[in-house]
């Protein structure tokens, strides 16, 4: 059996010496394993998000199209990764086989049902058939295989949630885990695209941590999104306002903070040209966090330059120790986030 790189570098096709993410191609045979690989019999895709919107717009909406997309894609890549928005995803399924190198180093086995939480746009993947699309939570059932790599991370499959209320959240757990970190008692922070996802998660947690003394704003495009924020208890306040139009954001969070702005923003949206207004909103000492995959890096940095902002900035990370346990916690503890989510999720 060939001795595999701990980060997946074997499997590059083009260009060599590149890691798997950024990788043009690499190899999706499964039928030889490397000694330090996982193989998966995949069950489930769950598509990022920017990513599903993208390919759905692209098939008119049309399901044998959006299975026609995938497949090409995953064809060409070796990987399901979205040419436009660069994302992925991630997938649930069962341990098939686990490499010699790997054996008595993980707390899984052959047979364990785990969802992986490492993009989709670096594992490689294979799709022999599209069994069903769910358009409204973007995820896809399949039947094909994934490995992944040594240093891939993955969550075993809990038995007191559904599987696919899992998989939804996972999806998006590395968001709620970082303002976790980030959000402190008193803190004011605005949540963009807050009835969504990940959105909904972050007031959850936003609000838990900044307490009676602190703010949190969620922005929503529209009245069914800021009564569902209202219902559930996650901000103080909800706003209704377009996130692609910068100055109306800055406007409408003054009003709201009395000019002080925003100490933390969150930018969870799947649509590009979202940047300056989190960058408006927030206060020159303040940070933006960008967790969404549609997130423009020329267009925050040289944007908050342009209106001379001295906004931290972090491009978001789907993962932060302990952002699962984080966020299935949150489903455990409060009812009303997980009815949503198995509602609309699951």
């Amino acid at each position: 059996m060939k001795k595999g790189c701990k980060y997946g570098t074997h499997r590059v096709i083009e260009p060599i010496g590149v890691l798997p993410q950024p990788a043009k191609k690499i190899d999706n045979n499964m039928d030889e394993l490397y000694d330090n690989e996982i193989l998966i019999d995949v069950q489930t895709l769950n598509i990022d998000s920017a990513s599903f919107t993208q390919i759905e717009e692209q098939a008119g909406g049309d399901e044998k199209k959006i299975a026609e997309i995938m497949m090409s894609i995953v064809a060409e890549k070796g990987k399901h990764q979205n040419p436009v928005t660069g994302s992925g995803g991630m997938l649930i399924g069962t341990v098939e086989k686990i490499g010699p190198a790997l054996e008595g180093k993980l707390d899984i086995k052959v047979g364990d049902k785990i969802a992986t939480l490492v993009s989709l746009s670096l594992t490689p993947l294979r799709i022999d058939k599209i069994k069903e699309i769910r358009k409204e939570i973007d995820q896809v059932d399949i039947e094909g295989k994934a490995i992944l790599f040594e240093s891939g991370i993955y969550a075993k499959i809990p038995t007191d949630l559904p599987e696919k209320l899992v998989l939804s959240a996972l999806d998006v757990a590395g968001a709620p885990a970082q303002v976790a970190k980030l959000v402190k008692p008193g803190d004011t922070v605005l949540i963009i695209g807050a009835a969504g996802k990940s959105g909904t998660l972050c007031c959850y947690e936003a609000k838990r941590r900044a307490g009676v003394t602190g703010k949190v704003i969620g922005l929503v495009r529209n009245q069914k999104g800021a009564d569902l924020l209202k219902k559930l208890g996650v901000v103080d306040e909800a706003i209704i306002v377009d996130a692609q139009k910068p100055v109306e954001v800055m406007n409408k969070v003054a009003e709201i903070t009395n000019g002080q702005m925003t100490d933390i923003t969150i930018n969870n949206v799947n649509v590009p040209d979202t940047e300056m207004s989190s960058v408006l909103a927030t206060k020159n000492t303040g940070i933006v966090y960008f967790f969404s995959m549609a997130t423009s890096f020329t267009k925050s940095a040289l944007g908050a330059e342009g209106v001379g902002s001295d906004v931290t900035m972090i491009i978001g990370n789907g993962y932060t120790k302990g952002h699962a346990e984080i966020t299935l916690q949150i489903l455990r503890e409060s009812k009303e986030m997980r009815d949503l989510f198995t509602n609309l999720y699951a």
